[in-house]
């Protein structure tokens, strides 16, 4: 038995962002420009973050592995939400971004905490 409930589906709810990207090829060219700079902003980030946390120990792997389990569990939430029947690329390259900048700020605030 299928439920349709069309004010819970993410189509109905990301229609005007998809509809103001397909007005012109300028908007759309916007859209991907913009999200692939902060998706290697983000990448960039959480490299730099790894890199400060130092050589592998018993401290830094606990770090290393929470902050994977914090971007798979993101990337697994934002692919049950974000629709994948249109700019299925677009919100790809935001689910990488949100995941990457959520483990980079992660690091950024053990590091912070562990040095204070």
């Amino acid at each position: 038995m299928i439920i349709n409930l069309p004010l819970l589906t993410s189509e109905r709810f990301f229609q005007p962002f998809h509809s103001w990207a397909e007005q012109s090829v300028g908007n759309y060219n916007k859209l991907i420009g913009i999200l692939f700079v902060l998706l290697v902003a983000s990448f960039i980030f959480c490299a730099v973050e790894v890199i400060r946390m130092g050589w592998s120990d018993e401290r830094t792997t606990v770090i290393s592995l929470r902050a994977s389990y914090i971007m798979l569990v993101i990337i697994i939430l934002l692919d049950i939400l974000l629709p994948k029947t249109y700019m299925w690329h677009v919100f790809f390259m935001f689910k990488y971004f949100m995941a990457f900048s959520a483990a980079g700020i992660y690091l950024a605030i053990k590091h912070h905490k562990d040095f204070s």
